[in-house]
């Protein structure tokens, strides 16, 4: 059995070398990633804009596409270029391609970003259109699916995406986060400011200095909550980067080989219970781009080893 990733240089809006998102890590993985004899990398279709207008409030889909007003269209946080519309309609084509694929594979996975930050009007966080949320709502205008559930395991809470399930019963969401997120601000100690939980959209918090044992321990207890709604026909699971010690945003005391063991658990939970997962890179801000490249990497390992995925 084969893994299908699916990558486009498009995925990499221009922001410029300077900014702290490492725009060129998508590159990176793919040519790691091609190395991996058994993942066959395939290129996505963009997204059409009805699929996005689904998601997402008109009047901020027209400042991305046209860079007015210039608040709305840098709401997330980098700057506004005329090609920005164009990638982010690829990057949430990714996250589709892949969730889709999982229907038929059992895995798959998008070398781009989720963009859990993003809201139904704004964007956040270098998040601009909500390529999870969007994947779900296509696959169901499609009749694909029914419902969907969401693992985030970016270091930062995703606002974003509860947001948007909130009003989507058919979608559950589960945050398991070691920086809260509100308002574009991120907040290292968990303690100081929590969210409001919701029916379908809850989460739990990785206390600062958390290791691999506190990790599981939080994961063991809480990714059960994935089925409480009733198994999901897909899941969707953020994989993020930054949770890594050397991170300068994390507050957590998880290397390379804890992370590894973050989505090995994650991956034989979902093979537990037949859910078709599919999944996405995230966050990763370290100096060192390799150790952010080296993150993901590991999630084919960990996707290889417990779907014994084969040249």
């Amino acid at each position: 059995m084969h893994l299908t990733a699916f990558h486009h240089p498009g995925f990499a809006a221009p922001i410029g070398d300077a900014h702290v998102m490492p725009m060129r890590k998508f590159q990176l993985v793919a040519d790691e990633v091609r190395k991996m004899p058994f993942v066959n990398i395939q290129a996505p279709a963009p997204v059409a804009q009805a699929d996005v207008l689904a998601v997402h409030d008109r009047n901020y889909v027209d400042a991305i596409r046209t860079g007015l007003p210039r608040e709305l269209a840098e709401s997330q946080k980098f700057p506004w270029s005329e090609s920005l519309y164009a990638s982010v309609l690829l990057t949430s084509g990714g996250v589709f391609a892949a969730a889709n694929q999982a229907l038929d594979d059992g895995i798959s996975a998008a070398l781009a970003s989720g963009f859990h930050h993003s809201h139904h009007a704004r964007g956040e966080g270098f998040c601009t259109f909500n390529g999870l949320v969007i994947a779900i709502e296509k696959l169901r205008a499609l009749k694909r699916i029914k419902t969907a559930a969401v693992l985030d395991m970016d270091l930062h809470y995703g606002n974003g995406t509860a947001q948007l399930c909130a009003s989507r019963p058919h979608i559950f969401h589960l945050s398991i986060y070691g920086n809260d997120y509100w308002n574009n601000t991120a907040y290292r100690d968990v303690t100081t400011r929590h969210h409001t939980d919701g029916p379908n959209h809850v989460s739990a918090a990785l206390p600062e200095a958390c290791d691999r044992a506190t990790m599981l321990d939080i994961m063991h207890k809480n990714l059960p909550l994935l089925l409480s709604h009733g198994k999901p026909d897909v899941l969707l699971y953020q994989a993020g980067a930054d949770p890594y010690f050397e991170d300068p945003y994390s507050p957590l005391k998880l290397d390379h080989d804890d992370l590894l063991e973050r989505d090995r658990v994650v991956f034989s939970f979902a093979k537990a219970h037949q859910v078709p997962i599919a999944w996405v890179l995230a966050g990763g801000y370290t100096k060192d781009t390799s150790k952010v490249v080296r993150v993901h990497t590991n999630t084919f390992v960990a996707a290889r080893e417990v779907y014994g995925l084969v040249e």
